[in-house]
């Protein structure tokens, strides 16, 4: 269990990716031969490297530098796919291998405690680095997420991957699918679910390799890449280059992800956002003041993607690492203007190209309000199911509100499908609220039917100042007889799918579209919007600041429960409504102005 004293939830900061040069050094691939022509058969893997060299920066400001040495896991022949899923929070993290045989998918179990959570493999990549002397550094391993970004190794290679961009980090999160496409290469680099190292400025050697039970697992040569790294030593107060030089060497895509990308919608309370990510520190000014350092970062492989999680979670979302044939792109750049920010690398998806760093295209509402009779017909409907809380802590509220104690968390709605969730809103000329409609769909996606659900208001609170759907969600803190004893006062949401929650039910979509608010949510002067929970995935709201988190500052000490609700009027159509309730066990304790909460692990989620 773990008890907290905070006044605000972190997360450890993140160190971008660093451009590298266009060598490439690939690694063999030694496959065990088949025991008969109709075996099993998976991928061929092999550990690849995007360049012979690479400089990294050490700022004086940062705890060292993260190891982002461009190597890459390539496949070829059929994709690597694996699903990663648990029954219950109860039962272990388990992952099976999509094979093929007689051209026909079949599923291999890989051994158990192949994984632990749903991050990646740990303990994946091997790196030792030297340095001119030949004396061993560093030597150690890092986890790896398939879906880390990635680009195609070859042209012929299909023109995008079906896999998701990331790996979850939610703790409640219950299957994932990862996957590196046939023809494409991932990124090893494990982004924040590594630590940064202390390396002297100079010259080093580093051997990255697969770890053994990797390459007798998935028949991976052992054959490491070898890389050249040059430190460098910089202050952020080094001079005119250094802002551009911060974002080439740790932001990498600032504006395709960054809190500026989105600025309005992501601040400390409602829209903690998932990550700042290395920006300037005046990244988020106009909002709740400048970023410190200490503050950003969501790791790369999380989801916290420009296209995932900019939204409601604890922190704002991280760029991407930049794909292989970016970073080849962006040495060229460098290597004709040194401070520069690489602007000659071109960013985004295009044909031969899918780097993680595109952008969710507005939702648009029905082109009118609907008319005729509403009915709520016989098709597949979505299931709203809540997650345990986390992120659990004590606040102070803010800085305005001295002498009160605030219970801060983090909740989540999710759809386990097999439908959307689709609400529109429409207003009427003059009228400060929409009407919403909830809409239905037949297996072809033809609409088929709508409903009234309530309202939608404009909230035009800073870090809302958006459209949102009224009870969609409650949250309530009760008693340890499970009877209430604070209720928070935030119940409206702007919907948007934050986290992939388990993209293994039927009909999980794996590139779901609303997945940040600036495409979700609707300006002051719309007339509809739209908002849609995709199936899979969910939205995590962090309740931390004074009416979202519950005021404790007369509660008792003792036992209570989180209860996230959702669907609390029961407005919305749904295929099951007796799983809407989820709660999580806190104990409070301390004294006024010092409380404390200590929060018991959930089954095996150990996480507060």
């Amino acid at each position: 269990m773990t008890t907290t004293r905070t006044t605000r939830l972190r997360r450890p900061l993140l160190a971008g990716t660093t451009a590298v040069a266009a060598m490439a050094v690939t690694a063999g691939f030694m496959a065990a031969a088949p025991e008969r022509a109709t075996a099993a058969t998976g991928p061929k893997l092999s550990l690849v490297a995007a360049t012979g060299s690479v400089t990294l920066t050490s700022w004086k400001e940062e705890p060292g530098v993260y190891l982002d040495l461009g190597t890459y896991l390539t496949a070829e022949g059929t994709p690597l796919e694996l699903k990663v899923t648990r029954k219950s929070y109860k039962d272990p993290v388990v992952v099976t291998q999509t094979v093929y045989e007689g051209g026909k998918a079949k599923a291999k179990t890989l051994p158990q405690g192949t994984v632990k959570d749903f991050s990646g493999l740990p303990g994946f990549a091997e790196i030792t680095l030297t340095d001119k002397a030949g004396k061993k550094v560093v030597s150690r391993t890092e986890s790896f997420c398939p879906n880390n970004a990635s680009g195609r190794i070859r042209p012929d290679a299909p023109a995008t991957s079906k896999y998701p961009e990331s790996c979850p980090t939610n703790p409640f999160t219950l299957g994932s699918v990862w996957g590196v496409e046939k023809g494409w290469a991932a990124n090893t680099y494990a982004g924040s679910y590594t630590q940064p190292v202390k390396l002297a400025a100079g010259t080093y050697t580093a051997k990255v390799g697969v770890a053994k039970k990797y390459r007798d697992l998935f028949g991976i040569a052992d054959k490491p890449a070898t890389v050249k790294v040059t430190v460098q030593e910089r202050s952020w107060e080094d001079g005119n280059g250094v802002s551009a030089a911060r974002s080439a060497a740790a932001g990498e895509h600032a504006g395709h992800g960054t809190a500026g990308g989105h600025a309005g919608h992501g601040t400390a309370g409602e829209h903690a956002g998932h990550g700042a990510a290395h920006q300037a520190p005046d990244a988020h000014a106009g909002h709740h003041g400048p970023v410190k350092p200490a503050q950003a970062g969501a790791p790369e492989t999380s989801g916290a993607t420009p296209s995932y999680n900019v939204g409601h979670g604890p922190l704002k979302a991280a760029p991407p690492a930049l794909p292989w044939a970016l970073k080849k792109q962006q040495q060229a750049a460098l290597a004709g203007a040194r401070g520069t920010d690489a602007a000659g690398a071109r960013t985004g998806d295009a044909t031969g190209q899918t780097d993680g760093s595109r952008k969710a295209p507005a939702l648009t509402p029905a082109a009118k309000r609907p008319t005729g009779k509403a009915s709520v017909p016989d098709v597949p409907k979505p299931d709203l199911r809540s997650l345990p809380a986390y992120g659990i802590t004590i606040s102070d509220g803010t800085e305005n509100v001295p002498g009160k104690d605030y219970l801060a968390f983090s909740a989540n709605v999710w759809n386990a499908g097999p439908a959307q969730l689709v609400v529109d809103g429409f207003r009427s000329p003059g009228k400060a609220k929409m009407d919403a409609y909830q809409y239905f769909y037949d297996a072809k996606g033809k609409q088929v039917g709508y409903t009234p659900t309530g309202t939608m208001e404009w909230d035009p609170r800073p870090g809302h100042v958006h459209w949102h759907f009224t009870d969609f969600a409650s949250y309530r803190l009760l008693k340890a007889d499970k009877k209430e004893a604070v209720r928070s006062g935030k119940e409206a949401f702007c919907l948007a799918n934050t986290d992939a929650v388990d993209y293994t039910v039927k009909n999980a979509n794996w590139h779901p579209f609303n997945t940040d608010l600036a495409t979700a949510c609707g300006q002051e002067n719309s007339i509809s919007v739209r908002e849609v929970l995709d199936v899979g995935s969910g939205d995590t709201y962090t309740q931390d600041l004074p009416g979202q988190s519950f005021d404790i500052t007369d509660v008792p000490n003792g036992t209570y429960y989180i209860q996230v609700l959702a669907n609390p009027a029961k407005r919305l159509k749904e295929t099951n409504l007796d799983n809407n309730s989820a709660l999580r066990k806190v104990v409070l304790g301390g004294k006024p102005g010092k409380r404390t909460v200590t929060v018991p692990a959930h089954d095996l989620v150990n996480a507060n």
